[in-house]
């Protein structure tokens, strides 16, 4: 049995041991807090709101179900990232810096050019608990710092984690399952009217670059290192 000084050095070992087996998990977990912080403070900071228009978003109908996919975002974001965060350290480290770069880009777009958009339905002409629950959206999120969609571009880089991770290989129903809510979420964002067209387009372009970044360089840096240690 442990007592004082040894029981103290017993349990920083062990949070030792768990932060290194976890450092993303808990990089993700801190991060959190501050990304949080800056998204609220920017929702209720009173500032003139660039309005954005953009063409294509009159054509696109306004679909209420579409509200299921856009708060299972929540949950399929979270457990994903703490998933592969246990299971899968390296492909968890990727998508952790995946995250955490699109998710600062936007804290800083937002807080420099305050943008917003009129897309919301004024009226329902009739009501549904879909309908009810787009109300309480619609109450508790407002349609301002929306550029680009982090709904959007987060989904991307768990369908990319997905698709590449060990945890999902040989799941095939699993992972075609995933990957097919990645895509509801996406176009749901402008199904309920949370986003614009253009909000989801920057998103998927923000997307492809720090794919290149986070996953083709370092994949291409860490092929160099093995070549080198063969040598």
């Amino acid at each position: 049995m442990l007592w004082g000084g040894e029981f103290v050095k017993f349990l920083k070992k062990k949070l030792s041991e768990l932060l290194v087996q976890y450092k993303a998990l808990v990089i993700m977990a801190v991060y959190a807090v501050f990304y949080l912080t800056a998204f609220f403070y920017l929702e209720r900071r009173t500032v003139a709101v660039h309005e954005i228009n953009f063409a294509v978003d009159a054509y696109i109908p306004f679909c209420e179900v579409f509200i299921v996919p856009y708060l299972l975002w929540f949950p399929y974001v979270a457990l994903t990232v703490v998933l592969l965060c246990i299971r899968d350290k390296e492909e968890s480290e990727r998508l952790v810096a995946f995250l955490m770069a699109g998710m600062t880009i936007f804290i800083v777009v937002s807080a420099v050019f305050p943008n917003g958009h009129n897309l919301r339905p004024k009226a329902f002409d009739h009501e549904s608990i879909f309908i009810d629950l787009i109300r309480n959206l619609y109450a508790t999120d407002t349609p301002t710092n929306i550029l680009p969609s982090i709904h959007v571009y987060n989904s991307v880089a768990i369908m990319i984690a997905v698709w590449r991770s060990k945890c999902f290989a040989g799941h095939k129903v699993i992972k075609a399952a995933m990957l097919a809510l990645g895509v509801s979420i996406i176009f749901s964002t402008v199904l309920i009217k949370q986003h614009s067209m253009l909000d989801v387009l920057l998103a998927l372009l923000l997307s492809a670059v720090m794919y290149s970044i986070c996953y083709k360089r370092a994949t291409v840096r860490e092929k160099r290192i093995s070549e080198l240690r063969i040598k």
